[in-house]
């Protein structure tokens, strides 16, 4: 069965649990096929959301006899609008919160596999020259030990379809994953919480930045703040 149709089947409760299983086995260990089934599951709510049932008027009622051809023109008209409407909505880019899951589930992934770096180094200047290498964009690399923050190394990683920068940093025992990709636009700070971790993110000089840790709010904002500035 496609992923498609292995994804409606089960956000319509047609798989049985085996399959279930089997699937949500697959999308936690898939990033895109889970950001998949996500939107999928937000296009059906808001179709539900959306959509306004009422009964027809008595007086539009149409006679077998005496079809009302005059009723099929917005009733088209409708349909047309709805198709365009899905057609919007289907072709708009990947949101923040299908991106929140990327980022979120690439850091479990790699936590649980003990691959959380793949050149470990403190330096900075170790860290930027070997990510420059192999990603078609130079992504900033800061220091910011002096402030708690020790850098331990990086990561290659892939999410939303493009490979990004992942720099590592520990606060105490804690990890934090920095995302980094190439923005078109700035990006004000905002912050969030997915799957009992803490989410930070925002755009400057030309980059994308989501951080994800287990670190209370408080200091990873303030990490955030750090790394913004």
């Amino acid at each position: 069965m496609r992923d498609d149709k292995a994804l409606h089947a089960y956000l319509d409760g047609e798989l049985d649990a085996a399959a279930s299983l089997e699937l949500e086995r697959a999308m936690a260990e898939n990033p895109a096929l889970r950001a998949s089934y996500e939107r999928m599951r937000e296009l059906s709510a808001a179709v539900r959301e959306k959509a306004d049932y009422h009964p027809a008027p008595v007086r539009f009622e149409v006679s077998a006899r005496r079809p009302r051809t005059w009723m099929l023109a917005p009733a088209f008209a409708m349909v047309l609008l709805a198709g365009i409407g899905l057609g919007v909505f289907l072709a708009q880019p990947r949101d923040d919160e299908a991106l929140g899951a990327d980022v979120v589930a690439s850091h479990v992934r790699a936590t649980l596999a003990g691959r959380l770096v793949d050149v470990p180094s403190s330096d900075q200047h170790t860290v930027k020259p070997w990510l420059s290498a192999r990603l078609p964009f130079s992504p900033p690399v800061a220091d910011l030990s002096q402030e708690g923050y020790a850098l331990t190394g990086a990561r290659l990683d892939y999410v939303a379809g493009q490979s990004v920068a992942v720099l590592v940093y520990k606060r105490r025992e804690h990890v934090i994953d920095v995302f980094v990709s190439p923005a078109a636009r700035e990006a004000a700070p905002s912050a969030s919480a997915r799957d009992g971790f803490n989410v930070a993110r925002f755009a400057r000089g030309g980059m994308r930045y989501w951080i994800v840790s287990d670190l209370n709010r408080n200091e990873l904002d303030d990490f955030a703040k750090l790394l913004a500035r």
